[in-house]
């Protein structure tokens, strides 16, 4: 289906709310106390059906995390709104930029293993310069290359843009001097996973993401490539006019986001993620330290230089894969992740290890996540400006 007007999208939405949402509480959890059912119950309920049909949201998966254990798990609306498909907790979504979450996870334990450190250059890991690779041959004549460690890529500091593409002439470029400021960029966490594999450690991240986090942590339909069995259960996604884009079917791993995954899956990593499992305490504290502070109005454009005074206030930072903040509900961290028919985005705090994970089939997402983080976690403070540009309303 190439395209869907808007009028025909609210309707079939709106019709869909009432019947098509599916519900699972995870196995592993712990019986919710009487607090959490409050929390994960009718009223949050009416308030994503109140906020979907106001946006025309086609399907919204959403987990609570209590103290650390998955306390909700709920789907609503469609998948696909031609085929009237109701959108599952273990329907496949796009898990866009959330991979690289899982992926940071994956090199702290390669840290803990002494595979490799935080701050050693990247150079001493590499069989061969880094420009000797046909796939960075632009930064040839630029040998700031040498300063780059995994620590700033994870933290975004490594001076790239994005990605290369958004260049004019396509070309990968320093923008600044690696580790003395902040911007977002997918290209670092994709040299990262070029390191660790054929051109440094000969490792194979779709294997080692795999071995070490899906099945040790039960996420059996979640992959860095596309598989087959996906195809029964899987969402389609919808642009800002409510255009349809099939799902891609990713052959080839990218850190950066190519994993493929379900609301029930990524919770069961979020929450391990919380209670620190399969992390030394040494190595969490790492990923949730401030590695830089954040001065920029907007996180994209990424390159943007305009800076916001109450990012200070907020104690606004990059961690190791995510972003910190300090508001009023204490120390929390957060990660979006979207394309132009996806839009994910989850938020925890330290106090409680409680956490809001959002999976949306439609760039339409942030138009409910502020209310709805709000209704589940109480105030934040979560900068939503910075997250999102244009802000969605809060």
């Amino acid at each position: 289906m190439a395209s869907l007007h808007r009028g025909t999208l609210a309707s079939m939405l709106c019709a869909f709310l009432s019947t098509a949402c599916a519900t699972q509480t995870a196995t592993s959890a712990k019986p919710p106390t009487a607090e959490v059912r409050a929390t994960a119950g009718t009223d949050v309920d009416d308030t994503v059906h109140r906020l979907m049909t106001k946006a025309q949201l086609p399907g919204l998966a959403v987990a609570i995390i209590e103290d650390g254990q998955v306390a909700s798990l709920k789907a609503y609306g469609v998948r696909d709104v031609s085929q009237s498909a109701p959108l599952r907790t273990d329907t496949v979504m796009y898990g866009a930029s959330l991979t690289k979450v899982v992926f940071t996870y994956l090199v702290l334990q390669l840290v803990d293993e002494g595979v490799l450190t935080l701050d050693t250059p990247i150079e001493r890991y590499l069989k061969k310069p880094l420009p000797s690779y046909p796939k960075y041959a632009d930064l040839a004549a630029d040998p700031r290359w040498k300063q780059l460690t995994a620590r700033m890529l994870l933290s975004h500091t490594a001076g790239f843009p994005n990605f290369r593409f958004l260049n004019p002439n396509g070309k990968l470029d320093f923008k600044f001097d690696p580790g003395t400021r902040y911007a977002y960029s997918g290209e670092g966490i994709n040299l990262l996973q070029f390191v660790l594999e054929d051109a440094g450690l000969g490792l194979d991240v779709e294997q080692e993401m795999k071995r070490r986090i899906f099945e040790r942590f039960g996420m059996r339909r979640t992959s860095m490539v596309w598989r087959d069995d996906f195809e029964s259960n899987v969402v389609t996604g919808y642009d800002e006019h409510g255009t349809a884009q099939v799902h891609k079917r990713r052959e080839s791993v990218r850190a950066a986001g190519s994993m493929d995954t379900t609301v029930e899956d990524y919770a069961k990593f979020l929450s391990a993620l919380v209670r620190g499992e399969g992390l030394s305490a040494r190595a969490r504290a790492e990923m949730l330290t401030s590695q830089i502070a954040i001065s920029t109005a907007h996180q994209f454009p990424t390159l943007l230089t305009e800076t916001d005074a109450r990012n200070q206030d907020l104690a606004l930072s990059a961690g190791l894969g995510v972003v910190l903040f300090r508001g009023r509900a204490g120390p929390a961290y957060f990660k979006g992740g979207h394309d132009d028919w996806t839009d994910n985005f989850f938020l925890c705090l330290e106090q409680g290890r409680r956490c809001v994970l959002l999976l949306s089939n439609s760039v339409k997402g942030p138009q409910v996540f502020p209310a709805l983080a709000e209704a589940i976690l109480g105030p934040t403070d979560m900068p939503w400006r910075w997250e999102y540009n244009p802000p969605p309303a809060e």
